[in-house]
């Protein structure tokens, strides 16, 4: 069998995505082979291979993941780059456990796609050992009902499967009500702890003096109350998880006893005189910025860097509005199930208000808003005036003298059709572009990678574009 060098194998049902992916790569120098579906590419692969196969994971016939199982049989060291439409955390997983090189969601923007295939290349060499792998009995694992399509959800996601087979300790940052505790719980599960316990401990729930005997346990009599011995959450947690959730909020004199734990892997209970050995991954999160709290010295600067190992941050839903369909859709068959009813419909006109609102409660107030829908709408189609009344209030603050962008467009498009104009689609893309790169760069302060999350575009992309356009963030952070 022979290799082609800088042949890349295409495997979609959609011919439009492969004439996309084909243009893109012979602009790129790359020699291209299509196939409908993974039986004609696995019966190809006979007789010679590419330098990476690019695969869609829903194909009729054969999924993505068989055929990354059937292609890693024979060829362990062939790079395979999934793609698709209808990712989740299992989809993602599974793609990482099978031998994926890597995992990009629909729509994807060419230039990355293009990027991903030449580090593909690059980085050719035996990788069975170094590939992420997850247990076979994981498959059958929930994804702890955490979906997104949006980019920043992917990058969360693919995350997540890297550290399958790590015990390193995580930071998840992310504002209040996004699911952080959803994605320590997934971490955990994907995990080789996760026959062990997953247990959790809320610091900003507790009193600042239980603290202590919350998280190490306490000996009989050792304070008024002990009547008896009493095992503290590392020692629950052996051998598996501990979540310590909004960790912002622990007293700087538990920090401390803390600290000494993660270095020691040991502690003592209170009133306590033996040592007691643990076997614990930790994974904190946060809604604060610890930084912030570090330089006012509210928060011990060494602890913070023992937990900030690896960081995954979980996007507000207002930065992944793209979400809200797939997760209300979810909240509202789950709520339809515990109140044993059907699942009421959001129409296009209620989708489109809540995709334009600033959802200060991030996922959670989702949920709820999905739980009063079901119980309190009579009819099974959601229309605007079902909304509650304080919801529509918040989104019925539209600033004065804006208009609907598809009116402006349409009108815009009018007048250039009766003034004869031609090639009108790169006209007004290049106006889009500009109108919505400049303020995305001034809120990001001039991040050109949180500037792309947040557009959702490549960072390639959005780098090109405002060299091309000569932007600069009104207000850069020279730090970064």
């Amino acid at each position: 069998m022979t290799r082609k060098q800088n042949v890349i194998w295409i495997a979609d049902d959609e011919p439009n995505i492969r004439w996309v992916l084909e243009k893109a790569f012979s602009q790129s120098g790359f020699q291209t082979r299509s196939f409908e579906d993974g039986y004609r590419l696995i019966n190809a692969l006979a007789s010679e291979a590419p330098s990476v196969i690019l695969t869609d994971i829903h194909m009729p016939g054969m999924t993505g993941i068989e055929l990354i199982t059937r292609v890693k049989e024979k060829h362990p060291e062939l790079p395979i780059i999934v793609m698709t439409a209808y990712s989740d955390l299992q989809s993602t997983v599974d793609s990482f456990s099978e031998g994926a090189f890597e995992f990009i969601a629909k729509p994807f923007d060419t230039d990355e796609v293009v990027q991903t295939i030449e580090r593909a290349i690059e980085q050719q060499e035996p990788i069975e050992e170094a590939q992420t792998s997850i247990e076979e009995n994981l498959s059958a694992i929930p994804s702890h009902g955490i979906i997104g399509q949006s980019p920043a959800m992917q990058e969360a996601f693919r995350a997540i499967a890297r550290l399958s087979k790590s015990n390193a300790t995580v930071l998840i940052t992310g504002e209040s009500g996004t699911g952080k505790e959803l994605i320590a719980a997934a971490l955990h599960q994907h995990s080789s702890r996760s026959a062990a316990p997953f247990i959790a401990l809320n610091m900003a729930a507790l009193p600042n003096d239980l603290i202590e005997a919350e998280l190490f346990g306490h000996e009989k009599g050792a304070f008024t109350g002990a009547t008896s011995q009493r095992a503290g959450r590392f020692e629950q947690a052996h051998g598996g998880t501990l979540f310590l959730d909004e960790i912002g909020d622990m007293p700087i004199e538990a920090q401390t006893r803390l600290l000494r734990v993660l270095s020691e892997n040991s502690f003592y209970r209170i009133g306590g005189r033996r040592s007691i050995e643990v076997d614990v991954r930790i994974i904190a999160a946060t809604h604060q910025n610890l930084e912030v709290l570090v330089h006012e010295q509210a928060f011990r600067e060494d602890l913070y860097h023992r937990l900030n190992v690896i960081r995954v941050h979980v996007p507000a839903l207002r930065d992944r509005t793209s979400d809200i369909e797939l997760l209300a859709n979810q909240f509202l068959l789950k709520a339809a199930t515990e109140h044993d009813t059907e699942p009421k419909r959001l129409t296009p006109a209620v989708l489109k208000l809540l995709g334009s609102m600033n959802w200060p409660g991030n996922v959670r107030q989702l949920e709820n808003l999905c739980q009063w829908l079901t119980v309190m709408v009579p009819g099974q189609e959601v229309f605007e005036y079902d909304l509650p009344p304080e919801l529509r209030a918040n989104t019925s603050d539209t600033p004065k003298g804006a208009e609907d962008i598809d009116s402006l467009v349409a009108q815009w498009t009018e007048n250039q059709l009766k003034a004869g104009k031609q090639d009108l689609f790169p006209v007004l893309r290049e106006r889009v572009e500009r109108a919505m790169l400049q303020p995305a760069l001034n809120y990001t302060r001039g991040n050109m990678t949180k500037t792309a999350s947040i557009l959702g575009l490549g960072r390639t992309t959005v780098r090109r574009r405002i060299e091309q356009y000569g932007m600069t963030a009104t207000n850069p952070n020279l730090d970064e």
